[in-house]
Order: C-alpha cells, then sequence, then structure tokens
C-alpha cells in the first residue's frame, strides 16, 4: 500500500473540489450571462428549456461534448490539442492558495499571490500556440492582439498591486485578507480607490473581455484564436475564460475588498458575494459597452494607466515612509 503524505492529500483532493467548483461555476455563469444579457439589450434570453431556461447551460455542455473533434487541414496536431489544455490547466492550480474563508484554503503558502500571478501568465503562451498552430490568419492576428494586450496590462496590473503588498507587508492572501477588518471603511479599497480602478480595467483586458475582447472581436477576426476549434476544445477554452474571470475577481475581492471578512460574521458566504458582485459587473460592461479599436486599447493603457499607477505607487511609498 503507497503512503502518500498529508499535504500531497490534501492538494489532490483540494484539486477534486476545485474542478466541481469550476464546472459548477461555468453552468452557472453562462446563465447568469445570457439573462444579464437579455436584459440589459432587451433580448429574451434562454427560456425554453426548462423553467426559465435554466436546464439550457446544460443543453450546451452536452452539445459541446457530442461535436466531433476535428483537426484543420496543415494545422501542428501536437500544439493545436495542447493549447486549450495548456489554457485551462493553470486556472485550477491558481484556485490553490485563494482563501475562500478563515478555515477554507487549500494551501496557505507565502507566495500565493505570485503563484497565482505566475500561472495566469501562462494562458498568453497557451493562446499564442492556438493561433501560430491553427493555420489560419484569423487565428493569427487574435493571438498577436493576445500578445500585444496581456503583455501591455500586467504592467499597470502589477502596479497597482504593489500598494497593497506595501500596507499589507504580504504576498500571502490569507494575511492580505486578515490585515483587513470586517467593515467597508476597514477595507483597503478605501485607502486605494485609484488602484481598485486600475486593477478591475486590467483585469478585463486581461480576460479579454468587452470592451477589450479584441483577440476574438468577432466582427473582425470571426473568433479570433479560436476560430477553428469546436466541440470540447471550444469547451476548454471556455471554460479558462470563465475560470480565469473567477480568479481575477476574487483577487479583486482579497486585495480590496476585505476577502472573507465582511459585517456580524465573516466567513466564505461575503467572499463569494463579492466575486459574484464583481463578475455581474464585468458582465454589465460587455453587454453595455462597445469594443474599443486596438490603438484606443493600447493609449489607455501606456497613455493613462500605467502613469497614474505609477504616481499611486509613488505617493504610497512616500506616505509609508513619512
Amino acid at each position: 500500500m503507497i503512503n502518500l503524505p498529508m499535504p500531497l492529500i490534501q492538494i489532490l483532493i483540494g484539486l477534486v473540489a476545485i474542478l466541481a467548483f469550476v464546472g459548477l461555476n461555468g453552468l452557472v455563469l453562462v446563465y447568469l450571462e445570457r439573462k444579464i444579457a437579455g436584459h440589459v439589450q432587451r433580448r429574451p434570453g434562454p427560456f425554453e428549456v426548462g423553467p426559465h431556461g435554466i436546464l439550457q447551460p446544460l443543453a450546451d455542455a452536452v452539445k459541446l461534448v457530442g461535436k466531433q473533434l476535428i483537426t484543420p487541414k496543415g494545422a501542428d496536431a501536437v500544439l493545436y490539442w495542447a493549447a486549450p489544455i495548456i489554457s485551462f490547466a493553470p486556472a485550477i492550480v491558481c484556485f490553490l492558495p485563494i482563501p475562500f474563508g478563515p478555515t477554507l484554503t487549500n494551501i496557505n503558502i507565502n507566495a500565493g499571490l505570485v503563484l497565482i500571478l505566475a500561472f495566469t501568465g501562462l494562458n498568453v503562451l497557451a493562446l499564442c500556440l492556438a493561433g501560430w498552430s491553427s493555420q489560419n490568419k484569423w487565428s493569427l492576428l487574435g493571438a498577436a492582439r493576445d500578445i500585444s494586450q496581456s503583455v501591455a496590462y500586467e504592467i499597470p496590473l502589477l502596479l497597482s498591486i504593489l500598494p497593497i503588498m506595501m500596507l499589507s507587508g504580504s504576498l500571502n492572501l490569507y494575511e492580505i485578507s486578515t490585515s483587513q477588518g470586517a467593515w467597508p471603511w476597514q477595507w483597503y479599497i478605501v485607502y486605494q480607490p485609484l488602484a481598485f480602478i486600475i486593477f478591475f480595467v486590467c483585469i478585463l483586458a486581461e480576460t479579454n473581455r468587452a470592451p477589450f475582447d479584441l483577440p476574438e472581436a468577432e466582427s473582425e477576426l470571426t473568433a479570433g484564436f479560436h476560430t477553428e476549434y469546436s466541440g470540447m476544445g471550444f469547451g476548454l477554452f471556455f471554460l479558462a475564460e470563465y475560470s480565469y474571470m473567477i480568479v481575477a475577481c476574487a483577487m479583486a475581492s482579497i486585495l480590496f475588498l476585505g476577502g472573507f471578512n465582511g459585517p456580524l460574521a465573516s466567513g466564505w458566504w461575503w467572499f463569494l458575494l463579492k466575486v459574484y458582485a464583481l463578475l455581474i459587473v464585468m458582465m454589465w460592461l460587455r453587454w453595455t459597452y462597445p469594443r474599443v479599436r486596438f490603438d484606443q486599447l493600447l493609449n489607455i493603457c501606456w497613455k493613462w494607466l500605467i502613469p497614474l499607477s505609477l504616481v499611486n505607487l509613488l505617493f504610497t511609498a512616500l506616505v509609508i515612509k513619512l
């Protein structure tokens, strides 16, 4: 009989729980996004499959699983099929150091923030491989756009996180959460409102959400980097996008909104409430604002977000020093 060390068993159990959480959230978010799109744009939304269309996400999932997997002619088959797996797998790892509650963290490590930033960066590589290996000009253009966009917005994203690290004195996500109080005026968003706005704009761009969804841009590039994907190849990219959205909103909740802390009784319910509130804002923005042009996307980053985040960082450092 093989005796596995207890930390490894804990990580394996955590990964299984995270996979179940991600799968369930995928169904919930698909339904939520369709309903929000319906309300914002005065469209019916799902109504046909089950009461109020609640079974529509299940029907979509069955359709994706049942579709034939096709490799485009001339494509690099190994890289083509590795790309959706490389996109999805790091998203699961990112959930491991996230403190869902005071006693609900899979692995409590000192460099949890760095781990998430490192693994989310792998998604850029996956989208690059998908675009390059598809042998499709729209896919390649979408991948090139994604790399430019991600590299540009990584800078203000990191600069907006640095003031929180300086205030909390830690890279441990649990310690950052506990360094904030239960009431809203004790959260870091009160001390760093500009950093929160910059961080939120950057996660919209990093997760390719409208109005920054240029790597997909249906009206210009068909579907961008995943134009040639069907079935579960497309399904994995889809699930990865929603997983990265949850990770990004979880980080925003921990860094700026107190994490699992809340009035009366702290717990996982406050954490999920904040995460879903931010997810709804992301969906509302997607179905409300039009897509920006690529030059506008880069101008927002280089002319506004980076200078403002640098000023905010220097001001925070000065205040802490004084």
